[in-house]
């Protein structure tokens, strides 16, 4: 084992592993667990995760984060390192063509777009002891050498579905983590974490179609007097105007009206 990283062969979720013996163990921050055949991975409100053993990466990295905010600022410098490595021509692991190193992007809040197709999902979890936050664990899965994808995810796509090109796996769970490593003090600068984090926003320019959502938490978005639930779940056309210090989305109507939401109050319509 390095000091960083373990490899395990086989665990249900490398999440669950590493919040369960980050109790029991002193890891240091950025330690690792990864493997290669995670049969139950989990993804964003209880979704399952897809991953062929073998074929892509499953890696959950711990951070020793003790505040709400730098939990929050989690979801975006996680999701930035991702797509760094992922889009940078001259990175070693992965050495594609410019031309499609500039699909890469951020679909709010955290999942790793490759033009309208989804590439990586990430999932951040705090684990609590008394109250406050111990630390956090980010688990990450990134499609790469899968080319046949079976559940009823919708719009999954792998590395080598776009390349056509098969990749070493832990040389890139290496860069990834080093790319977080490289941007860990932007966890005490928000504004240039912000700032780098909207830069490689999906759907950052222009009017796109959205949809909103039933969900267990009250809608934080002003709602319109008089506007029946049929007419509230229709798709609308909107631009992204912020993401807050919460991790909370701003949608700007075609009329000029904001509104925002909270992670699964919003859906993409792609």
């Amino acid at each position: 084992m390095d000091n960083w990283k373990l490899h395990i062969e086989e665990t249900p979720s490398t999440n669950t592993w590493l919040m369960t013996h980050c109790r029991e163990e002193d890891y240091p921050n950025l330690f690792t667990v990864y493997t290669f055949r995670q049969t139950a991975g989990r993804g964003q409100a209880g979704n399952a995760w897809e991953s062929e053993p073998g074929k892509n990466l499953s890696f959950s990295t711990l951070f020793h984060i003790h505040t709400i905010e730098e939990a929050s600022w989690l979801n975006m410098l996680v999701p930035l390192a991702v797509v760094r490595v992922l889009d940078d021509p001259l990175r070693l692991p992965l050495k594609v063509e410019e031309d499609i190193a500039a699909g890469f992007t951020i679909k709010w809040p955290n999942d790793i777009y490759w033009r309208d197709k989804k590439v990586a999902g990430l999932l951040n979890e705090n684990v609590i002891i008394g109250n406050r936050i111990a630390y956090a664990v980010a688990g990450i899965g990134v499609n790469v050498n899968q080319e046949v994808f079976r559940s009823s995810a919708p719009n999954p796509v792998s590395l080598k579905q776009i390349t056509g090109e098969t990749y070493e796996l832990e040389p890139m769970i290496d860069a990834i983590v080093q790319e977080m490593r490289t941007l860990l003090p932007l966890l005490q600068d928000f504004p240039a974490l912000k700032a780098a984090y909207m830069e490689r926003l999906y759907r950052r320019e222009g009017f796109h179609p959205y949809v909103e959502r039933e969900v267990s938490v009250a809608p934080t978005m002003i709602a319109e007097a008089g506007k029946t639930n049929e007419e509230k779940h229709k798709p609308f056309l909107a631009e992204i105007a912020d993401v807050d210090e919460f991790g909370r989305l701003l949608l700007r109507t075609e009329s000029g009206e904001q509104r925002t939401y909270h992670f699964k109050e919003i859906r993409f319509v792609v």
